[in-house]
């Protein structure tokens, strides 16, 4: 029984690492080239490959049944690409993404 819960636990911790890599992937893919040098970080290549190697990473990393179990260690390396993606640049390139959408006065931050 216990370890049963174990492997579900250690299977939902690798999926979503793959989830946090896959959602920073779709961030990143959204993202102008421009903002990135505007917002002094390295180009949207630069981060395409850091971003795009941690998600194909992450996905080998999840255990057989759906993935391919391969270093699973890798798995958390792959977790800090996307991380240091998060955190680090995702806000530092925001301000330079053109928002779609109505701006209004009653839109809040609308000018």
């Amino acid at each position: 029984m216990v370890i049963r819960i174990q492997v579900l636990l250690y299977l939902l911790f690798y999926l979503a690492i793959f989830a946090l890599c896959v959602w920073a992937l779709i961030d990143l893919l959204r993202r102008p080239p421009a903002a990135f040098t505007s917002a002094g970080k390295r180009t949207k290549g630069f981060w395409g490959a850091v971003v795009g190697v941690s998600t194909a990473v992450a996905f080998m990393a999840i255990p057989a049944p759906i993935g391919l179990n391969f270093l699973p260690f890798l798995g958390l390396l792959a977790a800090v690409g996307a991380i240091v993606y998060l955190v680090d640049v995702r806000p530092a390139v925001a301000p330079y993404t053109r928002r779609r959408g109505p701006r209004g006065p009653s839109s809040p931050g609308g000018w």
